[in-house]
């Protein structure tokens, strides 16, 4: 930054106030999620149908041809469904849910049978010829077979060959045959009500086009079913498919998160009790194999976890994170270490100092705990965990770094010449960098450049890593802070294209959120903090290129 500049004077309260706010803000946030939140009840905690896929443990996929579902897994399942749902969906008929029909008779339950249709005409068939097996052998059992799934949606089937696999399992059968996509591809074929016997739709506040924020998501599906009602008069309409997910980005106003799931759920049950709708839930189980489809978002739709356990209760206050105070803990020992790392070869003294390690500590210790809650919920394999890991560890240690560069700055120190020594070009790896800390600060820009680009271009899936990059992008923007005294050396030109970039692609995600996301806007802050300073030592760069040390 430019020598003596006129704010320089107010250098010192600016860091002390981003300081005390990272460390409030790590504090109030891991709170915030783990204060429990009043939600409507539900009026019963039996649902009357649910999407059941059995995928559920590590490793499993739909999408391995070799996978296959024991019966006894299945009985299991049903077993433990029954005392919650009178019926459950599935999708396909192959890898052993070809059983479902059979096993849930035995427990009471019906069954909306899925044949499963895509681009393969001989699995087609395949599919086809168990369901209309299942359709004679547990013929009472079955509410309804559902030929096909979103086949429109993804493409994979045109309007003619679909309404031709229809009519052909209509004919065979005389349980309820019907076809099920989201709401806007039956108003773009109304054709298929012609070849069904009644209409399930899908509607998935989260997921339209248009994100419904909680608070609005139910009054959006009563809007929805009705308009579709009046759409297709005389017709049977289903609500196929409705949900909310517990984890994964926001997109724009629509949050992903346990509280969230449990609103939605409670109060679409609430509404659902004043209608004759029949619908389906979306769905049992979480579904881990689902992120690689969808991100983290869509491993977390499940009313049940992954180990069969509920995810929420039906009624009283739901907890988001319960686990929070151990997200405390870690600012306490990050506090601490930093205290222990920054008394080491010590040049400065006085209580300015050691505040100021200990607010960057807990402040980087309640980031690395939001950092590990999402590689709990986002990581999909060892490599996944190994980099999430090593990229967090490399995020703490910087922030230790900066921490010791900036609490002399804020503190009393013994030699004033050891703070601010003479300014010297240094070299790693044949490349001159402006200061020690260059190196570090090239890197952040680079990765956070490389993510920034990613989440522009193909964003729809990937979630924010606030707590990562808060550690060097908060560090980094302090000890700019403290430096505005310093005679600034020109930043390195792929610095200076990176900090243009960084501040377009931050703009460029809350304009994508239509500036309804919050988390964006803490996005782009974390952006203009690790920019700004490089933007700023730029215009006033020292003409002779002289240059300032940490």
């Amino acid at each position: 930054m430019p020598p003596h500049t006129s704010y320089a004077r107010f250098a010192r309260p600016l860091a002390w106030i981003v300081l005390v706010l990272a460390a409030v803000f790590g504090a109030a946030y891991w709170w915030s999620l783990g204060r429990p939140v009043n939600l409507p009840d539900s009026p019963t905690a039996r649902i009357a149908c649910v999407s059941y896929a059995p995928f559920r443990l590590e490793g499993e996929t739909p999408f391995d041809p070799y996978a296959f579902v024991p019966p006894e897994r299945i009985d299991a399942d049903l077993k433990a469904l029954s005392t919650r749902f009178d019926c459950v969906r599935t999708y396909s008929m192959s890898q052993g849910l070809g059983a479902v029909p059979d096993i849930a008779g035995r427990y009471g339950m019906k069954v909306l049978m899925g044949i499963w249709l895509g681009r393969d005409p001989a699995a087609n068939e395949r599919e086809i010829e168990l369901g209309l097996a299942a359709a004679s052998r547990d013929h009472d059992t079955l509410r309804g077979i559902v030929v096909g799934n979103e086949v429109l949606l993804r493409n994979e089937l045109s309007e003619h060959a679909l309404a031709a696999y229809i009519e052909r399992v209509n004919a065979a059968t005389d349980v309820p045959v019907t076809y099920a996509d989201v709401w806007e591809f039956w108003q773009k074929h109304p054709a298929l009500a012609k070849v069904t016997d009644y209409i399930t739709i899908h509607i998935l506040p989260y997921w339209e086009d248009e994100p419904v924020a909680p608070e609005k998501a139910v009054q959006h599906v009563a809007d929805v079913y009705q308009k579709m009602k009046a759409e297709f008069p005389g017709k049977q309409i289903m609500i196929g498919e409705t949900g909310w997910p517990s984890q994964g980005r926001s997109r724009r106003d629509a949050s992903a998160s346990l509280v969230n799931e449990a609103r939605y759920v409670r109060e679409f049950l609430n509404y659902a009790a004043t209608v004759d709708m029949p619908y389906n839930v979306i769905e049992a189980f979480d579904q881990p194999w689902k992120r690689d489809l969808e991100g983290t978002v869509g491993g977390f739709w499940g009313i049940f976890d992954t180990q069969a356990r509920p995810k929420f209760a039906m009624q009283g206050p739901v907890v988001e994170e319960p686990r929070w105070t151990w997200a405390i803990a870690a600012g306490g020992a990050g506090a601490l270490l930093f205290l222990l790392a920054g008394s080491i070869r010590r040049r400065w003294h006085g209580v300015p100092g050691w505040l100021a390690l200990a607010l960057a500590g807990f402040a980087t210790g309640t980031a690395l705990a939001a950092h590990a809650r999402l590689l709990l919920f986002a990581c999909r394999n060892d490599v996944e965990w190994t980099v999430g890991i090593a990229i967090g560890l490399a995020g703490g240690l910087t922030a230790l770094s900066l921490a010791r560069a900036i609490a002399p700055r804020l503190a009393a120190p013994v030699n004033p010449a050891a703070v601010a020594p003479s300014p010297v070009e240094r070299r790693r790896f044949g490349i001159a960098w402006t200061d020690e800390f260059t190196p570090q600060r090239f890197f952040w820009m680079f990765v956070l450049s490389l993510y920034g680009i990613l989440m522009v271009f193909n964003g729809r899936y990937r979630d924010f890593p606030i707590g990562l990059f808060a550690m060097p992008c908060i560090g980094f923007f302090v000890l700019a802070l403290l430096r505005t005294r310093d005679r600034a050396l020109m930043p390195l030109v792929e610095e200076r294209l990176m900090a243009i970039w960084l501040v377009l692609l931050g703009a460029s995600v809350v304009v994508q959120e239509i500036g309804a996301n919050a988390v964006s806007w803490g996005w782009l802050a974390l952006n203009l903090a690790l920019a700004l300073p490089v933007l700023i030592a730029w215009v006033g760069a020292d003409p002779i290129g002289e240059g300032r040390l940490p």
